[in-house]
């Protein structure tokens, strides 16, 4: 098992930040490590809520593989959940909003990376390559909200 814990500042209301991060198929935009996001069922109450279903092609240290992620808590505009599984991982991603003093919103993401099958063994081996995984898609999603060119 691998954790991942990132927070950042960004400046815009918690609301319309959880509204950007909610919908995973924004992933693609911010995230270095997914080729490919999509939303491919929509959830209970809001398309990106409980039950919605993201397909997504993503890369880790130079191979690609497919992984569907669900959304398990949403609680607009504080908290989402989303659990992913792939061929070779599961991820449980936790992000959570809170308001700033300076009246943006501190993100804070969590993920939980665990690997399947034989890799498990390599695991303790990936965890700087993980961390810089981690990082680079927290300041991707940095410089996207910086850049002003959310969608919410």
């Amino acid at each position: 098992m691998t954790i991942l814990r990132e927070t950042i500042d960004v400046p815009r209301p918690p609301e319309e930040a959880f509204d950007a991060v909610v919908d995973f198929s924004s992933a693609e935009v911010w995230d270095p490590g997914v080729v490919t996001a999509e939303r491919v069922q929509e959830g209970e109450g809001h398309p990106s809520g409980i039950g919605a279903r993201y397909r997504l092609t993503v890369t880790f240290r130079g191979a690609e593989s497919e992984m569907t992620y669900v959304t398990t808590e949403y609680s607009r505009p504080t908290r989402v959940v989303l659990v992913g599984e792939g061929d070779r991982i599961t991820a449980t991603d936790t992000i959570e909003f809170e308001p700033t003093d300076a009246g943006g919103t501190r993100i804070s993401y969590e993920a939980d990376l665990r690997l399947k099958g034989l890799a498990k063994v390599a695991q303790p081996l990936l965890g700087k390559a993980f961390d810089e995984m981690g990082r680079r898609a927290i300041e991707g999603m940095r410089a996207w909200f910086e850049a002003g060119s959310i969608r919410t």
